[in-house]
């Protein structure tokens, strides 16, 4: 502020000519005056400006944001002079001679009013400007002019200043101070205006050359550019914006208008971005690890730390800078103490004093919030760079080293492991700090106490002591959390991934109660680990009393007098080293859960990858040699004694096709991953010449489109493109989607069927038009017609000249190879064409000769008219199948089509997010959960009372000593110490008292919501599993459990206490001078308001935090599942950039709220200290012995920690409603709409329901979700008791969703099903899955043993089993294993085999015995002769039992008793067998006639 008219100049000049121009009358008059001036000229300017804004249209913004910058700088700096004046005046009202007003006061005063009023008035009239657009916006002509000559007289003012202290005249300090900053603001507005000038006067011809420059806009700018386009405005700030944090006002303001979204979140500057932040760290790492020796834990430090050393040294500085300041006050406190009592050393003393707080109390504040911003900011970008580094291990993991880590541990290095490191990053300095805490400290106390502060450092020194054992503790607890959590989120992953079989089964109330039973282990952990963090809080509350009392009973028995000033000082002394204390616990807990974690981290990034050397790579077209292997041995498990595959010898020859066949578990399919790489090899040589794609047996889907999943990262060639749909038969299925070729794709492909998926795998590797194609099996998966036309069109067609290796169970397919192989044991039994293996061995004619017993029952069909019909009419047959296919497909899409579907007609929808205000019901929920919220009254009381009780023991100190050592005390030593001991052990129970009960009810929070949570996740339709990624499920089982587990309690208990804890300083300030509250109500109030105005924003960036975390999770979690074929593809580096994109778009609104909090934060702490210093300057201008020095001291005491408990507060309140989200979306996922009743009381059904097992549908229609088509659309039929049904039909028919309906899955839209009269709807869920049977489509194994996977819910004796495992062909390999029953079976089953999994799931139904089993494609994934073993075990113990089978093999169902053929979710056909084929134009003939065709051992019978 000016201050031209400055008080500095009233002394006098001994010059008479001169003597006016140094009088305060005229520099006050005269100041008065030019400010009367600006303010009418303000209004004569603002007042037309806004009539005309009222009659016109605004124009559209033009100016560049640099320009913009300037105005808002500028309109700071006014804004900044202005409340400076509001100060000065308010002093000089307090100063002034209470019996009189002189005339030199008045015109002083009036002369500040004029000035406060004149600035203000520039404020209003340069936000109108700024504001509103306009094509010439600049600085006026007249206003710089002003600026100018306002800075001229300020330099005067200085001058006469100047002159005066050299003379040694006293005059006030403020008057200098006022001066000095008059010139400073002075220079900068001349400045502003220069450049303002030079800014308005660009042609439009300039313009457009600088548009670049764009890194700073304005609210109203932002809303028009999305943020995702931009990049953050930090990259570019000026040192004034980055140290008040005004680089964030857009974004705010932005948030302030309306609803944040993803789109208007800057980018991130490119040292934060993964882009440029990974490769230093790949780097640094890579150095550390130079002799290749493997990561550890110290390396990995290394290489963080050295990827970021220069923003830790920056916050090292920052944290000494803001720590050496915090220690002002206190030292001083003696002082302002003994100048209150009337002992001052000079004059202007007490403004000196209060100027050295107030600059103490500026550069804490900036380099804390500097301090706290960077560590944020490295803490970000280290845990960045940890998910990449993760990610990228998890794609080269080799096959051993993954079955060490389930899915669900990786996520939890991802998703809790690298978080506790960002995390780690706020307390990276503590541990020197503390130090440097301590030792400044017992500096202080030594110079007011002497040798008593020995007794501070001795009590200290015990006290840290004291961690030790509880650091243990932590770290022990911790250790054993993690590793339960880990057991935990394994078991949810896999449970998530197999719901449907679970909900098929009636097992997800077993499995919840499994989920159940590692949370209690979690739990016991857990209530240890928060118990014992009770006693650290209680220890260390007490700490500071512990420590005050062992010193003030030092100074006493020492004889060392106990001043009120020194005892004051000590007093806040003790407040600092409390908060250094305090934090040592939290210090010690993070370094021990960050140590575990990087542990952890380490020792994953340590497991063993995928050889490299397996495979000798030759240049693409060097040799007419595709794969060549020469004494090849592979195996799984190279500690293992035994090889996979031994003594392989191949050689496949550019353009050749290779079958592949053997029985189950014969070393089919690791005789593929052998050629992709993935086997470690013992021996021999493997050799690759081309590209190559692959084709798992089990299909991996992408969440993500159809047409996203085809192109797998490959431009669109729309020729192709349609090539390949058409090849693979995918026209008509995308016809009938809603969305076509656009349809989102649920998680794992959970909206497709088992054939759809697996075509479009198909369609995925033929885009790639590789050079050596791998297909596992691919065509068990599909109908017949359909595998017919795949291997027609696919290995026939498109690839007849590439290299096609093809396992298969199918013996139909391989007459077309040009070289067959058949496998037995890991070795190549047999290799040669079909003719000349057929006679050469015993285990290529086993196959063949099972083929023939699978087809004998087409012998009692007219077999003469079949092969006239199908050899005859070959082509024709298929194309008028086709035909009328294809014109059933377009009825079935007409009549199933919904009007308008819209967006939200596809399956997957984005996550859902809550908008607004978290509101009051989410935490009345969450305090009233845990016993009905009865702890909440009983924790507040203890917390009220620790606050009296500590208030008034530093009351008492301040009152009953004295204030210099000539005043009598009011009691004696031993008193004073007695009573204030009483205080500090009646507050540490209260503190104790709190912090259990705070503890306990969080914990029993917790564990109810977890529990209500899980119980309504698995009680949810299975509707919701196909539309919600489990990625989603998972992010609130993990980390939001975790927020509500240790997070939230403290959160909430710490605003609570921090309020009681403002009351309480409220109170002691206000027995010295109610007159703070003129200061105090109007920056409260201006602090609510900055907290409403920043919590718009940082509630909807901490929402978008949660849910950008989700997609990384089900990212990773889909990679690592298709890790294979991604390899195979060689997509690593494609999959590695989407991983870095999804990262960078969680840390992009996580960095801006951490932006936005220390926006908050900086702002606050300039208003506590404008309160702070408004009191000092208060208690100096109060008359000596108005007011008690001693309780003065003691308010000041106080003061000093009222910026911090004033940031506290507001922090708390923002980040008690940014955690409270957690509970807001746990809280989301307990209220989802419930399956019906699992048992109905009212209609419970006798145990020997079924009787017959006879199935009556009638006009059944079905939808996935109310916005999507009919998938059934009217079936009506009867299936009978005892019989047995086979359902066929080219794929996506509706065959499966008519078993699913069977089983309620999916409830009907309309119609009904009975079985032996009783409406299943009618029933309970249990009641009804408990008396079915199924084998899936999808053969499923559990993490366990073979006993728990055969017998889940422990109902059978080892002999039943036993004897299920015989009848299932299984018995004997289980009895070759070591433990027999309790054999390992890994995460997903990976260590059996496909077929393997298949006979297991038909060994559970044979312990189950129902009356009705349902068989969903359950032979697909084994070969013919297993295939013939199942049917004779079926027929002969399900021989009075109702069996519905659906097969794509037609001999599966040719001795069915009916057979049901659907086409787009209508009955086609229905009649027995024999009936069907009799009808020479039947659907069911005419794929009967093509399976012939296709089981032809002649290829030239296919051609």
């Amino acid at each position: 502020m000016k201050l031209f008219g400055s008080e500095s100049s009233l002394l006098m000049g001994k010059e008479p000519v001169f003597d006016f121009l140094l009088e305060p009358f005229f520099l006050h008059g005269f100041s008065a005056s030019l400010h009367l001036v600006l303010l009418l000229f303000l209004l004569l300017l603002w007042v037309p400006n806004r009539v005309k804004k009222a009659g016109g249209e605004g124009s559209k913004e033009r100016l560049r944001q640099r320009r913009l910058l300037w105005f808002k700088t500028t309109l700071t700096c006014c804004f900044v002079v202005s409340a400076f004046n509001i100060v000065m005046c308010l002093l000089r009202f307090f100063c002034r001679n209470r019996n009189s007003w002189s005339q030199d006061e008045l015109v002083a005063l009036s002369d500040y009013v004029v000035k406060t009023l004149a600035w203000g008035a520039m404020c209003v009239y340069l936000h109108c400007q700024f504001s509103n657009s306009s094509e010439k916006r600049k600085f006026s002509f007249l206003l710089r002019i002003w600026w100018g000559f306002y800075f001229s007289i300020s330099c005067y003012c200085l001058v006469i200043d100047i002159v005066l202290v050299k003379k040694h005249i006293s005059f006030p300090v403020q008057c200098l101070a006022s001066d000095v900053f008059s010139v400073i603001t002075g220079l900068f507005v001349c400045i502003v205006g220069f450049w303002g000038r030079n800014e308005g006067e660009i042609t439009l011809l300039d313009a457009p050359l600088l548009k670049g420059d764009s890194n700073v806009s304005n609210g109203v700018d932002l809303s028009k550019k999305k943020g995702g386009d931009s990049v953050t405005p930090y990259s570019n700030a000026g040192i004034f914006s980055i140290l008040t944090f005004s680089w964030m006002g857009p974004l705010l303001a932005a948030g302030n208008k309306k609803t944040l979204d993803f789109e208007d979140v800057p980018q991130l500057d490119t040292d934060d971005s993964l882009v440029g932040a990974f490769p230093k760290f790949r780097n640094r790492l890579e150095a550390a690890d130079s002799k290749g020796s493997g990561v550890t834990t110290l390396k990995l430090v290394k290489a963080l730390f050295l990827s970021a050393w220069k923003d830790i040294l920056r916050t090292a500085l920052f944290a000494f800078l803001y720590n050496v300041a915090s220690y002002v006050g206190p030292s001083l406190i003696d002082t302002f103490v003994q100048y209150l009592n009337g002992q001052r050393k000079f004059k202007n003393e007490g403004y000196l004093l209060v100027t050295a707080f107030f600059v103490a109390k500026l550069i804490e504040s900036i380099s804390q919030r500097r301090c706290f911003f960077k560590l944020q900011q490295v803490g970000l970008r280290l845990r960045a760079v940890l998910v990449a580094m993760i990610y990228n291990k998890g794609l080269t993991l080799a096959f051993q080293s993954k079955q060490r880590h389930t899915i669900g541990e990786i996520i939890n290095f991802m998703a809790v492991d690298a978080e506790r490191v960002d995390e780690f990053s706020w307390y990276m300095h503590d541990l020197w700090i503390i130090a440097l805490q301590v030792a400044l400290a017992l500096l202080l106390l030594y110079k007011n106490l002497g040798l008593a502060s020995i007794a501070a450092f001795v009590a200290t020194v015990l006290v840290m002591l004291a961690n030790i054992p509880l650091g243990k503790m932590l770290q022990k607890f911790q250790d054993k959390l993690m590793e339960s959590k880990d057991q935990r989120m394994t078991a949810t992953s896999e449970i998530l991934r197999n719901m449907r079989i679970l909900k098929l089964q009636g097992w997800e109330m077993k499995f919840l109660s499994k989920i159940i039973g590692f949370r209690n282990v979690e739990e016991g952990w857990l209530k240890r680990f928060v118990y014992t963090n009770a006693m650290t809080t209680f220890v260390f509350w007490v700490a500071p009393s512990f420590v005050s009392v062992a010193t003030f009973g030092a100074c006493v028995f020492l004889g060392v007098p106990l001043e009120s000033g020194k005892i004051l000082s000590s007093i806040a002394t003790f407040s600092i080293l409390q908060g250094a204390i305090s934090d040592l616990p939290d210090t010690i807990s993070k370094i021990a859960q960050t140590k575990v974690s990087l542990d952890r981290i380490a020792s994953f990034l340590q497991l063993d990858d995928l050889q490299p050397d397996v495979i000798e790579k030759l240049p693409r077209g060097s040799s007419d040699t595709s794969i060549e292997i020469v004494d090849g041995n592979f195996s799984w498990d190279l500690s293992s004694s035994i090889a996979t595959l031994k003594d392989i010898n191949l050689k496949v020859c550019q353009g050749m096709r290779v079958a592949v066949c053997g029985t189950v578990g014969s070393g089919k399919s690791s005789l593929l991953s052998c050629i992709l790489g993935e086997v470690p090899k013992i021996s021999g040589t493997l050799k690759l010449c081309g590209t190559k794609a692959y084709v798992a047996q089990l299909p991996w889907i992408q969440s993500g489109t159809i047409e996203e999943n085809i192109l797998f990262g490959k431009e669109m060639d729309r020729a192709r493109y349609d090539e390949v749909l058409e090849a693979c038969t995918l026209e008509k299925d995308l016809k009938i989607l809603s969305f076509g070729d656009q349809t989102v794709i649920g998680e794992r492909g959970i909206n497709l069927s088992g054939g759809q998926k697996q075509r479009i795998q198909i369609a995925r590797a033929l885009y790639q038009d590789a050079d050596i194609y791998l297909f596992d099996d691919p065509f068990s998966a599909v109908d017949a017609y359909t595998g017919s036309h795949l291997f027609k069109e696919v290995l026939l067609g498109i690839l007849s000249s590439k290299t096609v290796i093809y396992v298969t169970h199918q013996v139909e397919f391989l007459p077309a190879a040009d070289l067959i192989l058949v496998m037995k044991d890991g070795r190549i039994a047999q290799a040669g064409k079909y003719d000349e293996i057929l006679n050469s061995g015993t285990e290529f004619m086993e196959l063949v000769a099972a083929h023939k017993i699978a087809l004998s029952p087409l012998d009692t069909v007219e077999a003469g008219f079949v092969s006239e019909q199908s050899m005859g009419e070959g082509d024709g047959a298929m194309e008028s199948a086709d035909r009328k296919l294809q014109k059933e497909g377009n009825q079935g899409n007409e009549s199933g089509k919904v009007d308008d579907v819209g967006p939200k007609g596809q399956l997957v929808q984005e996550e859902e997010r809550e908008k607004g205000k978290a509101g009051f019901s989410i935490y009345w929920k969450y305090i009233t959960t845990a016993y009905g919220g009865a702890l909440v009254p009983l924790i507040l009381l203890a917390q009220i009372l620790f606050q009296i009780f500590q208030n008034g023991s530093n009351y008492w100190m301040a009152w009953a000593s004295p204030v210099s050592a000539d005043v009598k005390p009011p009691v004696g030593s031993f008193t004073l110490i007695v009573v204030y001991l009483a205080l500090a052990i009646a507050s540490a129970f209260s503190v104790l008292a709190r912090a259990m009960l705070l503890n306990t009810a969080g914990y029993k929070t917790a564990t109810l919501l977890f529990k209500k949570m899980h119980l309504c996740i698995f009680r949810t339709p299975m509707s919701f599993f196909d539309s919600t990624p489990s990625g989603r499920i998972l992010n609130r089982a993990s980390t939001d459990q975790s927020a509500v587990d240790l997070n939230i309690p403290c959160q909430v208990g710490e605003f609570a206490f921090s309020i009681i804890y403002l009351v309480g300083i409220i109170v002691v300030m206000s027995q010295v001078a109610w007159q703070i509250f003129i200061i105090c109500i109007p920056v409260i109030a201006t602090c609510i308001w900055y907290q409403q105005y920043y919590i718009s924003s940082a509630r909807e960036l901490s929402r978008l935090v949660g849910v950008c975390k989700a997609p990384i999770i089900q990212h990773f979690a889909e990679t690592i599942s298709g890790a294979t074929t991604i390899r195979s593809f060689d997509q690593e580096s494609r999959f590695q950039e989407t991983n870095m994109i999804l990262t960078d778009s969680y840390s992009r609104p996580k960095f801006h709220f951490a932006g936005a909090m220390e926006w908050l934060c900086f702002r606050l702490d300039l208003l506590s200290s404008i309160t702070f210093v408004f009191c000092l300057f208060f208690l100096i201008s109060v008359p000596e012995g108005v007011i008690d020095p001693a309780i003065a001291g003691l308010a000041v005491t106080y003061g000093l920690t009222l910026n911090t408990l004033q940031t506290w507060i507001v922090l708390n309140i923002c980040g008690m409603e940014n955690q409270i989200i957690s509970v807001e979306r746990m809280l989301q996922y307990s209220n989802i709409p419930s399956e019906p009743a699992l048992v109905i009381e009212t209609n419970r059904l006798e145990r020997s329901w079924p009787f017959h097992g006879e199935v009556n549908i009638l006009n059944l229609q079905v939808r996935y979700a109310p916005h999507m088509p009919l998938v059934l659309q009217g079936v009506t039929c009867t299936i009978p008791g005892g019989l047995k049904t086979g359902i066929v039909g080219r794929t996506g028919s509706g065959k499966s969703t008519l078993i699913q309906t069977l089983f309620r899955l999916v409830e009907p839209a309309a119609g009904q099903i009975t079985i032996d009269g009783v409406n299943i709807s009618s029933i309970g869920l249990h009641d009804l899955r408990s008396r079915l049977s199924i084998i899936p489509q999808d053969p499923t194994m559990f993490e366990g043993t073979i006993r728990s996977n055969l017998d889940p819910l422990e109902e059978y004796t080892d002999q039943q089993i036993w004897e299920a495992l015989d009848k299932c062909q299984l018995g004997d390999k289980v009895r070759r294993t070591e433990r027999k029953l309790d054999s390992t079976v890994s995460e997903n089953g990976d260590n059996w085999s496909i077929g393997q999994r298949q006979l297991v799931c038909l060994g559970r139904v044979l312990l189950k015995k129902s009356k009705i089993l349902v068989l969903d494609e359950a032979t697909a994934s084994v070969d013919t002769a297993t295939d013939n073993l199942i049917q004779t075990t079926l027929r002969e113990h399900f021989s009075e039992c109702t069996v519905i089978t659906i097969a794509h093999r037609i001999t599966s169902v040719l001795d069915s008793d009916m057979v049901l053929l659907l086409s787009h979710g209508l009955v086609e056909e229905y009649d027995s067998p024999a009936r069907l084929l009799e009808n020479k134009s039947s659907s069911f003939a005419q794929l009967v006639a093509e399976y012939i065709v296709r089981s032809d051992s002649s290829l030239e019978k296919l051609e």
